[in-house]
């Protein structure tokens, strides 16, 4: 054999020899890959079971709490409706109870299960029954933070909103409250009439056109700024940035933020849009500009033609068309009706507030607008 074809001979032993470490690579990668999906999926199994039994922990214990509350009522009940007499009861049962369980049975708490109670007399935990027709239920997806947010709304109609949209938009405890708080029923109910509001009641927030996926005013107490006269725009949007979450929050379900100070060009000149988010629910684009004043004419001007850029450079055949949102500190709804056509479903401005309003401070601003928009219908009605 010569020296070329011995040669020749050991390339293709090696070329062998790298065929078969390069397929046990392969194959220890995939082995490896194929590891690494069965450690995701089993870890996902652990997780899912983890938050299951919290769940259930905390919500037997809310069960616990409404029996504990019903026993306490109806104790009440037999004819020992005298209020030294509830206060002792209560009193009694906390110190009773705190010696045997220890914390979590103080006075206050016993107090809230019995207001729990009466707040929920209505919605037994599945397996128990209730004095009337009713066919509701505890929810098991609420925990006790939530029922003590819950509890505190007075009008039914309300707590049902709030339940059905702390579960659908997974709200921790504290996100439960601020909503309330922050009034975001009524907020959310200006837009709507009569029946409108019974679909609020009954079914939450159903998003089905632009105007559904807003509200007014929007709250900012999170951004921890001055007043608006002390501000600058690109302030409030590096705040708004670095709290990006609690925005989104207020926003409401739906939105996905997409960019900041997006640029826009025509003819070599170049215009900037505050912030952009995707709504994924209404499937388009919305473009929020911020104001740190009163709406001007100009500022709808401006939105108008950031909106016909989006319809007509970037948003694609399945897009819905853009919306508009203009938040300012003041504005003119005469002005923006004159500035819009009545059919208008793009543009919108919202009036903003940079601290968390008392309930009867909104609630009196709340009637006031709905007085001025009433006022305007009428006005429509007789031209």
């Amino acid at each position: 054999m010569s020296w070329i074809s011995f040669a020749g001979h050991l390339h293709r032993l090696d070329s062998v020899a790298y065929y078969f470490e390069k397929r046990d690579f392969m194959n220890n990668i995939k082995l490896v890959e194929d590891s690494r999906q069965l450690l995701d999926k089993v870890s996902q199994y652990i997780d899912t079971a983890r938050t299951n039994i919290s769940t259930s922990v905390n919500f037997e214990m809310v069960k616990a709490y409404w029996l504990i509350g019903r026993e306490i009522v109806e104790e009440e009940q037999q004819g020992n409706q005298r209020a030294e007499y509830g206060a002792g009861l209560l009193r009694y049962l906390a110190e009773k109870l705190t010696v045997k369980y220890g914390n979590g049975f103080g006075y206050e708490n016993i107090k809230r299960m019995r207001q729990f109670y009466i707040a929920y007399a209505n919605s037994a935990p599945i397996g128990y029954a209730v004095h009337t027709q009713s066919n509701k239920s505890l929810n098991p997806d609420l925990g006790w933070i939530h029922y003590r947010a819950l509890m505190r709304v007075n009008r039914v109609e309300v707590r049902s909103f709030y339940e059905i949209e702390a579960v659908k938009n997974s709200w921790s405890g504290r996100e439960l409250e601020r909503q309330i708080n922050s009034l975001l029923f009524d907020r959310l109910a200006k837009s709507k009439d009569k029946q409108g509001l019974l679909e609020l009641a009954t079914q939450g927030q159903i998003i089905t056109k632009p105007v559904d996926a807003l509200k007014e005013p929007i709250i900012l107490e999170f951004l921890n700024l001055p007043e608006a006269h002390q501000l600058v725009e690109s302030k409030l949007e590096q705040a708004l940035i670095d709290n990006l979450h609690h925005f989104l929050l207020e926003l409401g379900s739906g939105f996905a933020f997409i960019a900041r100070q997006k640029r826009l060009t025509l003819d070599g000149d170049h215009y900037y849009a505050d912030l952009v988010f995707y709504h994924v629910k209404l499937k388009c684009y919305v473009v929020i500009d911020l104001k740190t004043r009163k709406l001007s004419h100009a500022d709808i001007g401006q939105m108008l033609l950031y909106v016909n850029y989006f319809d007509r450079e970037i948003r694609d055949e399945n897009d819905n068309p853009t919306i508009g949102l203009v938040l300012c500190t003041e504005k003119s709804d005469t002005m923006v009706k004159y500035m819009l056509n009545e059919t208008n479903q793009q543009i919108f401005a919202s009036k903003y507030q940079l601290y968390l309003p008392t309930e009867e401070q909104l609630r009196q601003e709340l009637q006031k607008e709905l007085l001025e928009i009433q006022q305007r219908l009428g006005e429509t009605d007789n031209e």
